[in-house]
């Protein structure tokens, strides 16, 4: 495949190199040195794109790639208060959305772990939950977009939590998330049950950068001459 890169800085790079291995051909790497001078003809020799750049660029990017009809995989987080909207353009210009909080193939089993806990922790009201998530100090959003996709599979399965909030909390009905900014951690993120008898955790720890990147690469390939919002539910086979 040939490949349309956008953000091109450390995770950029660990695609570029997982692709590589694979086979495809990075055909244009965009960052905002040069994001004003990529012509919608250049996009259009593409297969796909992949796009992790920034909050504040992601929508324009993909915007690009549906005027381009080039299938666009997301990963850049911090974006979804305007999801509906981008929805709703790519299935009116016919194009493909593949976008994920997650690339990781371990996280997306650590999230429907997550889902079957909640599910199983909902009948039992002695015990109260939060969550922590910490990465490193050059991450923009927080909470994470990975953190919000675990607090949705909890409150959609337990009952007592309707909300969630980036703060520890004393509300019954809010799950509180501790956002943690450390030096150059990958990312980790744990849901941590709590009674006065005991507690039960589920953690993951991403110990590089590899596993979203070769994630993003298998959702590219997926993602090739497809129609529609997909995810990583598609990916694998959920």
């Amino acid at each position: 495949m040939k490949i349309a890169l956008f953000g091109y800085g450390k995770m950029g790079k660990e695609i570029e190199q997982i692709a590589l291995q694979r086979k495809h051909e990075v055909l244009l790497k965009i960052d905002d040195k040069n994001i004003n001078t990529i012509t919608s003809e250049e996009l259009s020799n593409c297969d796909v794109a992949i796009e992790f750049s920034t909050p504040d660029s992601a929508i324009s990017n993909i915007y690009k790639c549906f005027d381009s009809n080039v299938p666009v995989v997301v990963g850049t987080t911090g974006w979804y208060d305007k999801y509906d909207e981008v929805k709703d353009l790519c299935l009116k210009k016919n194009g493909c959305l593949f976008h994920a909080s997650n690339f990781s193939i371990g996280v997306n089993i650590f999230f429907k772990i997550n889902e079957q806990l909640a599910g199983m922790m909902n009948k039992y009201s002695d015990y109260n939950v939060f969550m922590e998530e910490i990465h490193h100090v050059h991450k923009l959003d927080a909470p994470s977009g990975t953190a919000i996709t675990l607090a949705k599979g909890v409150i959609d399965n337990l009952e007592r939590k309707n909300k969630w909030v980036n703060t520890n909390s004393n509300n019954s009905n809010e799950l509180g998330i501790v956002s943690k900014r450390i030096d150059e951690v990958p990312g980790t993120h744990a849901v941590k049950y709590f009674s006065a008898i005991d507690d039960i955790e589920i953690k993951h720890t991403a110990h590089n950068r590899k596993g979203f990147a070769l994630g993003a690469v298998l959702a590219a390939e997926f993602s090739k001459d497809k129609k529609g919002v997909l995810g990583m539910n598609d990916l694998m086979n959920f």
